[in-house]
């Protein structure tokens, strides 16, 4: 996969954006532990950058995965990881399931407003006891009329503080757990929610993430995004997106980690010369960015066959897993260079350290990829289709 000159004139959009509106306020925003999501995301929308390959029909852009891709690599150019990943859940973690799937007036009710940056969306999948576990989610819908009454709980939601509304994975029977869960969209101003806690976390400060309460919330079965039973796989399909979301916009934040490593380093004075002289270091750092070159060619190319239509949940894992690991390898490593300096809370390579560790964690861990990837490989069992 290669960037066209429209690819390039958007991720220069956006980078000028970046500059503008975002980085200044980025070391406000981090101290806040929030950032205003409402503002930002309307002067997104208004940019035309929230719907890049979301349908025309609901004022998105109607563009290939591409250049959601080449969107996603560019938000990498913010110097902290929470407000690109609140960006990432409204572009490509709560809609896309929505977008295919969703029904006319669903998509004009949610979709359309928050491709304009007139609402803000969350996605509810993991629970205190399930996150992993996709399909040990507890929490339940039942039918009351035309209606769904939900309660339970939703915990590590990104957004959620703020969020208009929830993409929500939910129990909607009795069956076979990898068929009785619905994809619904709740409202979240829905009498029954409270958001029982805003979650501290030790990165991504500038992200609100809360722990979601629902008791007895009454949602109109209209707002269920396609067929009851089918929310496990439309969430599995969900996640491809996802995943290619994470790995793509950890490029630039590991590139410019190395890259004020070594700027520190050829100023860093010690033993009578530069701590860049030493040939280790200069090795280490070499190795660092072939592995960052490596994963983008990983990613691209998962693009690439996505944009074709193939099922890329392998290739997605394999971009999700490598990302995660590297970023922490390329954070840390970094880090020892810088020292004391390195230690120290403003340093931009710290707060890559902190803001890092979540992809190894968030939107599946390295384990639950790895498991994946065994599967697809045939080395593990798969489990039997209920």
């Amino acid at each position: 996969m290669a960037y066209t000159h429209e690819h390039l004139e958007i991720q220069k959009t956006l980078r000028r954006f970046i500059d503008e509106r975002i980085n200044p306020h980025v070391d406000e925003w981090e101290e806040a532990e929030a950032f205003p999501a409402h503002a930002v995301f309307k002067q997104l929308g208004a940019l035309g950058l929230l719907g890049l390959h979301k349908p025309e029909a609901y004022g998105g852009g109607g563009l290939d995965y591409s250049y959601a891709m080449a969107m996603a690599e560019a938000l990498g150019h913010v110097r902290c990881g929470g407000v690109p990943m609140a960006i990432g859940v409204q572009t490509d973690m709560c809609t896309p399931a929505l977008a295919r799937f969703g029904g006319d007036a669903l998509c004009r009710e949610f979709l359309a407003p928050a491709i304009a940056g007139d609402t803000v969306g969350c996605i509810g999948v993991s629970e205190p006891g399930a996150g992993s576990d996709v399909a040990g989610l507890k929490t339940r819908a039942r039918k009351d009329g035309g209606d769904y009454l939900i309660s339970g709980q939703k915990m590590w939601i990104t957004n959620s503080l703020q969020a208009d509304w929830m993409c929500m994975l939910v129990n909607t029977g009795d069956g076979p757990v990898h068929r009785n869960k619905s994809l619904v969209i709740v409202p979240m101003d829905s009498p029954g929610i409270e958001k029982a806690q805003k979650i501290r976390k030790i990165g991504m400060h500038s992200s609100d993430t809360g722990l979601i309460h629902f008791d007895e919330v009454r949602v109109p079965q209209r707002f269920r995004i396609g067929e009851e039973g089918q929310g496990f796989v439309y969430q599995m399909q969900q996640f491809q997106e996802e995943r290619l979301w994470c790995a793509a916009s950890s490029l630039l934040p590991m590139e410019d980690c190395i890259r004020e490593t070594i700027e520190w380093a050829q100023q860093r004075q010690l033993f009578g010369g530069t701590l860049a002289d030493q040939q280790w270091v200069q090795f280490k750092l070499a190795e660092l960015q072939t592995e960052v070159e490596a994963l983008r060619a990983l990613t691209y190319r998962a693009c690439e066959l996505y944009v074709q239509g193939d099922d890329v949940t392998a290739l997605a894992s394999m971009a999700k897993l490598k990302c995660g690991r590297l970023t922490r390898e390329v954070a840390d490593t970094c880090l020892q260079f810088w020292g004391g300096m390195g230690f120290t809370w403003e340093n931009r390579v710290s707060r890559l350290y902190r803001d890092g560790r979540l992809a190894s964690i968030g939107g599946g861990a390295d384990e639950v990829m790895l498991g994946i990837l065994a599967k697809t490989m045939g080395i593990a069992k798969r489990p039997p289709r209920n």
